[in-house]
């Protein structure tokens, strides 16, 4: 016997063709003008809801861009672990699976590096914050996982040079302000450290 989930109702398909006019709306026009020169008055004007109705899916901007970022990194770490794969050793894994990450990071810096700052100083108990964690702790499970079968590690040993390999990206993509560094100094500078950090 297969069970299969009832069709959503109208109330919860309503409330997500709603979430998904607030992204596309918010993807763009964060996109086009930088987190900072938008209200949340445009957003929801362009979402076509109210500003009321528009805290109910996030209660400041810095939350409604982490939920527009969260999907961007979410696909970014799905296209870093397929590259790895396709990779030899442990460093050219390592920049393999964050190169999508910092890609992603540097769309729009300014955006890149406010969603940075508040996945590390945002309201945890915010829903889109915890899942912007969640996504850091994939992308270290990934390292981890990563690290134990390429580079004779244990997997204790990996766990922590997985997170040290994640602090010193987000470090290094928060303090690349200027819009002449590209994605390529960032992974140039990563990758100094990861094979530091390797021994290699």
């Amino acid at each position: 016997m297969t069970l299969t989930s009832p069709p959503a109702g109208r109330r919860e398909r309503n409330k997500q063709a709603k979430l998904e006019r607030i992204i596309a709306a918010a993807s763009e026009l964060f996109a086009d003008r930088g987190v900072d020169e938008v209200t949340t008055q445009q957003i929801a004007d362009a979402a076509d809801i109210g500003t009321g109705t528009l805290f109910l899916y996030a209660r400041t901007k810095g939350e409604l861009l982490m939920l527009v970022q969260n999907a961007h990194y979410a696909r970014a770490l799905e296209e870093g672990r397929s590259a790895a794969e396709a990779t030899s050793g442990a460093a050219a894994g390592v920049l393999a699976l964050v190169a999508p990450i910092v890609e992603c990071n540097r769309v729009q810096i300014e955006n890149g590096r406010t969603y940075l700052r508040e996945m590390l100083f945002g309201d945890a108990g915010e829903p889109h914050h915890a899942e912007a964690l969640r996504i850091v702790a994939e992308t270290e499970q990934s390292l981890t996982a990563l690290m134990a079968s390429r580079a004779d590690l244990s997997e204790e040993e990996a766990e922590v040079l997985a997170r040290v390999i994640s602090s010193v990206l987000f470090v290094t993509m928060a303090a690349a302000a200027s819009p002449d560094t590209g994605v390529s100094d960032i992974l140039t500078a990563v990758r100094a450290q990861v094979e530091a950090i390797l021994g290699r």
